[in-house]
């Protein structure tokens, strides 16, 4: 078995708790709710902005903003078949190889939950020869719904209807070798950290420290951090996952640094500083470029902020599907951050 400090027990019990609350884009409320209570019993303040997102601090004129995205990939009803079952639209850009088979719960806008699974159209091997070798897509592939339907009346009547959200269990686990093993630990992981890193600075201090940490809630679909960052804030430090892979130098058990994503260069002075602080405190670091990649600190300078944007997070296996991490690279990323907070 391995060994669990107490702060390790946190983070892993916020990134599971975290992880167990639905949270498509757009579909963000409860998590956040979390969030909120979570700061609260730590006598940090938290608010919201006009689009929903969430900001956590005790100061009044922060100078530094530390953003994750607590949004995941999820699907939206785009259709009732004439079979009762369900077309779908994706929300941001899942693998849908990697959720084949995962149970779907449909929230109805009267508050009704439903179950249902991911699975390819006529998926019976038995009489569909050519079932493993259909693309999976948006259009030959359905939500099969677990109710006694055969018409899109009698799934009307259940209360479904279209753009209703469709989420993924999450499948958290936490391996005896210190994996964590989930769906969504884009970013789930980078705002256990962060949440962590709150929890430990606690609320006198964070009175003394200008950060406000900023949970955002639209960056799968690309507007995240477009707006709500405090008009004070000088730099901002984005936490999400650091990219594990062919072509890049990440691994699960180091913190990540990204230099430059799909958007160009991160600030140079301030990947310097995160390298520096790192070597000093002894945390396994990565620098790396992230080829297909966009975050928070993107939509920010898109958006115009006059911000120096750094990026970290722990490095995450198989992005957008079965992803992996450890508790190593999750410990140093909210290191790094406190030692960032505290510099």
């Amino acid at each position: 078995m391995s060994v669990k400090t107490q702060s390790e027990d946190r983070l892993i019990k916020v990134l599971r708790e975290l992880s167990e609350i639905y949270s498509p884009t757009g579909f963000t409320a409860a998590v956040l709710e979390y969030v909120a209570k979570t700061a609260k019993a730590a006598g940090i303040k938290s608010r919201y902005t006009n689009k929903g997102a969430l900001i956590v601090g005790n100061h009044e004129s922060p100078e530094i903003a530390v953003a994750g995205h607590i949004d995941t990939l999820g699907l939206m009803v785009k259709q009732i078949r004439p079979d009762g079952n369900l077309s779908f639209t994706r929300l941001g850009g899942p693998i849908l190889q990697a959720f084949e088979g995962r149970t779907v719960r449909i929230f109805t806008e009267t508050g009704k939950k439903l179950s249902g699974t991911l699975v390819l159209n006529n998926p019976a091997a038995h009489v569909n020869n050519k079932a493993s070798e259909t693309p999976r897509s948006d259009e030959t592939m359905h939500i099969r719904l677990d109710a006694e339907v055969n018409s899109a009346k009698d799934t009307e009547k259940l209360g479904i209807q279209v753009g209703d959200f469709a989420a993924f269990e999450a499948g958290f686990e936490y391996t005896d070798t210190g994996f964590i093993k989930s769906h969504f630990l884009d970013d789930k992981a980078g705002c256990a950290a962060m949440i962590d890193a709150f929890l430990t600075l606690g609320g006198t201090a964070l009175k003394k420290i200008p950060v406000m940490f900023f949970f955002s809630n639209y960056e799968e679909v690309g507007h995240g951090a477009c707006a709500g960052i405090a008009d004070s804030v000088k730099e901002l430090l984005v936490v999400d996952m650091g990219v594990v892979g062919d072509g890049v130098t990440g691994n699960e058990t180091s913190v990540s640094i990204c230099v430059k994503d799909s958007s160009g260069p991160y600030d140079y002075n301030l990947r310097v500083r995160l390298a520096e602080l790192a070597r000093k405190n002894k945390l396994p670091y990565k620098l790396d470029v992230f080829p297909y990649y966009g975050s928070d600190g993107s939509a920010a300078l898109r958006a115009g902020y006059d911000l120096r944007v750094g990026l970290i997070g722990p490095g995450v296996s198989a992005s957008h599907g079965n992803e992996r991490t450890h508790i190593k690279g999750l410990k140093a990323t909210r290191d790094l951050i406190l030692a960032y907070l505290k510099h």
